[in-house]
């Protein structure tokens, strides 16, 4: 893994090599930006270029060969430290940061990362879905982040600065993460064999909003089938309520029982109607005469904004709010919201706004 391999962010990785050549590298770093577009790769990019002793740590730039780059890439380093949420969890259990009853603060992150790093580097502890640390989690970070032990660097990954309580905010240093072109997710996806042909990689980046992790979705042919379906509906009058919620249901429970991929599911029906009802809010603007910026969309969508504009009587107004209800239900999906009332009460707003 080097950073040839990583597409965007040249900002935040220069950002990084002047702070090192300035010696004012900090200690905790809170990195959010959308889902899906490399802050945790970044974040494993540079632990290997910290913990590489084959490369001066202030070029940044791992050699990529050595023990230590082998070790951080197959997720074996010491002086690595990687957590994240268990699926079947809704918050990042505070027994990973400081053990269990038995053994608090003598296992955990708080306890591993105060250790001297057994390489004579650094530490480094990588921490996803920092979104979910309750009040009880962050407080177990207070005494890491306020008094770091030497030589180490904590990066908490999370996709909005508004999601992070206040005792985190103010105690990291945030980089924030911007979403990736369309064309450059188009070469990722190229690339990395997700998609073959260059135009089809051109139409699933056009939707997935600069992540990665949403156009490999979007790339598979049952995701294809469910949008296409949505797509039917909501062009349709009247709004078949029922149908929606049952297709959505549907789709979202074929996952099993991983809660993870289920609520990715669900994110990705309300992701397709808010792409609806934002080109409907735009071509109304259109209409009227007003500017209104376009914006990407794909050649599914493309075919279904006639006819849903046909059908449409609520206006712009009535649209935008349509498109505020599907990104509402998106948050309300990562809170665990009940599947079923939230699927019944998004789709009868829906059918509600649609014929204000």
């Amino acid at each position: 893994m080097l950073w040839s391999e990583l597409y965007g962010h040249d900002r935040q990785r220069k950002w990084f090599q002047t702070a090192l050549a300035n010696g004012r590298l900090a200690t905790s770093f809170l990195f959010v930006g959308p889902s899906g577009i490399g802050k945790r790769q970044f974040a494993l990019l540079l632990a290997q270029s910290l913990l590489c002793r084959a490369s001066v740590p202030q070029s940044l730039d791992p050699c990529g060969q050595c023990e230590d780059c082998a070790q951080v890439q197959a997720a074996t380093h010491p002086d690595l430290i990687q957590l994240a949420k268990p699926a079947d969890k809704a918050f990042l259990p505070i027994e990973l940061l400081i053990g269990d009853r038995e053994k608090r603060m003598r296992e955990g992150l708080c306890h591993d990362i105060s250790l001297k790093p057994y390489g004579g580097r650094r530490k480094v502890a990588i921490v996803d879905d920092a979104d979910t640390l309750n009040t009880e989690g962050a407080n177990c970070l207070l005494k890491t982040l306020e008094e770091p032990p030497p030589d180490s660097i904590l990066i908490l990954l999370g996709t909005n600065l508004q999601r992070q309580l206040p005792t985190i905010r103010s105690r990291c240093q945030t980089i924030v993460f911007n979403a990736l072109t369309t064309e450059q997710l188009a070469k990722v996806l190229v690339e990395r064999g997700v998609v073959l042909e260059p135009v089809e990689a051109q139409n699933v980046a056009a939707q997935a909003n600069g992540s990665f992790a949403a156009a490999a979705e979007l790339a598979d042919i049952e995701t294809q089938e469910f949008r296409l379906a949505v797509l039917e509906l909501l062009a349709g009058r009247p709004l078949a309520c029922s149908q929606l919620v049952k297709c959505c249901a549907s789709f979202a429970d074929a996952a099993g029982k991983d809660t993870r991929l289920k609520r990715d599911r669900l994110k990705i029906g309300f992701r397709t109607c808010a792409n609806l009802y934002r080109q409907i809010t735009i071509k109304q603007f259109q209409q009227a005469g007003l500017a209104a910026r376009a914006t990407d969309s794909d050649r599914l969508m493309e075919r279904h904004i006639d006819r849903a504009m046909a059908m449409w009587f609520g206006g712009s107004a009535a649209a935008r709010e349509c498109w505020n209800r599907c990104l509402t239900a998106m948050e309300q999906v990562d809170r665990n919201a009940n599947q079923t009332a939230l699927l019944e009460a998004w789709a009868f707003d829906l059918a509600r706004l649609s014929y204000r």
